[in-house]
């Protein structure tokens, strides 16, 4: 292996200046000596000479040690200019620069050249010129950010698997939506989509992160947070609903910009590496030459045997996977020994805030709820023709609707479209049918043997007496409005005060050291005595 070649000498022009600054100082105090100027040289592993040059230099410009520059070849405007059309080949650059000389400058060598090249633009410039601004980007820096704890802060994005699979006969890259907490790096919740991605999938991996239960996991509950880039899906009317909701903010960052959810994008590569990389059909596998693939007739998964696969794989992440900037520790269990509360959303109240709204109010007709040209039915609507309602719906998924009064929002129930509803559904539809005829007819024959005239058994010729049914409270209330009729009567002992003591009870006697003494105001007069 060759030696490496030694390491250039520091610039030492600032500490130059600093050193003769304090020399020409101590010169003016008349403390400057031999003594002192050898220390300085042998500091700098020069000889005093060159200190004394040191300080002829700065008396020549007013006090500050001024050294001169080497003359070196400093490349012009236009120069530079070839170089970023030849999309920084300063080589080529060169070339035509000496080609189309008629100035008769004399320009330097090919080696003076690419040095000045070099100095004026960094390797990050020269990256972009070669590769535009996703290649000048390996040369930034990025801070990182403070993890602070579990549900501080999520983020979100979309990737697209580098696998195609078989989705009803035709071969497609499925899309897979997650959020993923910035604390502990658990993923809290997924969805994954045969198609290009939209506000659904953001929809349903929101409910799917929030929620805590066997379904989903213990990981999720409300963020403080959620930072998302500038994808329109994110941005959307009903995502902003469905986090505003909970108050959980949403920070807008640059888009494509990998290093601001530097997490999220950590999972994007780990999957890709960890689990796309040893499955049929990834697309970023070795192949022969001409790009025809190792084994192109090899079986593609299904949707199913994907989205199952992918499932494990987040199991493994989220429960088996030990990562480094977590001390060593799996996201469970930097999970589990945060000792932040969570706080959880009430599975309910879920299925209004994931969901589109419909604008206007509709109307319940005999055949249901007309919406998009398509008739919604729900056993529940009947005896409601005529009610206006409110309609949310889940993006891409019509055949199903949930309906909200909209004089308070509550939730009413859902809706099926009528050309796609079970025969469970049907079943349902037609017993509420029949349950409403049988109550109304239950109710009108009790009306029916209300109305009905009774009179009561008379044993002396009188007029027939009437007799009225009359329910148990009305009664009551009569009875309490009638005259004389006293409360107190139905009162229990212990909520009256007792009677006052008759005249043939027997009094306590009275104690004579605590009896009051009489007042002699009201004491009788006493007659004269004869």
């Amino acid at each position: 292996m060759p030696p490496h070649d030694p390491p250039p000498p520091p610039d030492t022009t600032a500490l130059r200046a600093t050193a003769v600054r304090r020399l020409l100082h101590l010169k003016t105090q008349q403390q400057l000596t031999s003594a002192r100027i050898n220390g300085v040289a042998d500091a700098f592993d020069v000889d005093a000479r060159t200190i004394r040059r040191w300080i002829a230099n700065a008396l020549a410009h007013d006090g500050t040690y001024t050294p001169t520059a080497r003359r070196r070849f400093e490349p012009t405007p236009d120069m530079l200019d070839a170089v970023a059309r030849w999309r920084g080949n300063a080589t080529a650059a060169y070339r035509e620069l000496v080609a189309e000389d008629t100035t008769g400058r004399q320009m330097p060598s090919l080696p003076t050249f690419h040095r000045a090249v070099n100095r004026h633009l960094s390797k990050g410039r020269r990256a972009g010129l070669r590769g535009g601004e996703k290649a000048r980007r390996r040369f930034d820096i990025s801070g990182k950010r403070e993890r602070h704890h579990r549900n501080y802060a999520w983020e979100t994005d979309h990737v697209e698997a580098s696998v195609k699979v078989n989705i009803d006969g035709h071969i497609r890259k499925p899309w897979i939506t997650w959020f993923v907490d910035c604390a502990t790096d658990c993923i809290c919740g997924l969805a994954i989509t045969p198609q290009t991605p939209s506000r659904e999938s953001v929809l349903v991996a929101i409910r799917d992160a929030l929620l805590r239960d066997e379904q989903h996991g213990p990981f999720g509950g409300i963020p403080a947070r959620i930072r998302i880039d500038g994808g329109k899906d994110f941005l959307c009317t009903t995502v902003g609903e469905a986090l505003g909701a909970f108050a959980v903010e949403r920070i807008h960052l640059p888009p494509y910009r990998p290093e601001g959810k530097g997490c999220v994008e950590a999972v994007n590569g780990a999957v890709k590496d960890t689990l796309f990389a040893g499955m049929p059909g990834y697309t970023e596998a070795p192949t022969l030459a001409g790009g025809k693939p190792v084994d192109p007739g090899q079986p593609l998964l299904s949707f199913e045997s994907f989205v199952l696969l992918v499932r494990d794989w987040v199991r493994w992440w989220n429960f088996d996977h030990p990562i480094p900037a977590l001390e060593g520790q799996t996201p469970a269990q930097a999970w589990e020994n945060d000792p932040t509360p969570v706080f959880d959303v009430d599975p309910t109240d879920l299925h209004t805030y994931t969901l589109e709204r419909h604008g206007k109010p509709l109307t319940i007709n005999h055949s249901g709820v007309r919406w998009r040209t398509r008739d919604y039915i729900a056993d529940w609507m009947h005896g409601h023709v005529g009610e206006k309602v409110t309609l949310r719906y889940m993006p891409h998924h019509d055949h199903r609707i949930e309906l909200y009064d909209p004089a308070n929002g509550h939730h009413i129930g859902p809706a099926f479209m009528a050309q796609q509803a079970t025969p469970a559904q049907i079943r349902d539809l037609k017993r509420a049918q029949q349950r409403e005829a049988d109550r109304l007819r239950a109710q009108l024959k009790k009306a029916e043997k209300n109305r009905r005239i009774r009179y009561a058994a008379a044993t002396q010729p009188q007029p027939p007496k009437r007799l009225g049914a009359m329910p148990e409270s009305l009664a009551l209330e009569q009875l309490r409005d009638l005259e004389g009729f006293d409360l107190t009567a139905e009162a229990l002992p212990d909520f009256l005060p007792p009677p006052p003591p008759s005249s043939g009870w027997t009094m306590p006697r009275e104690d004579p050291k605590t009896a009051t003494p009489p007042d002699p105001s009201h004491d009788e007069p006493q007659q004269d005595s004869l």
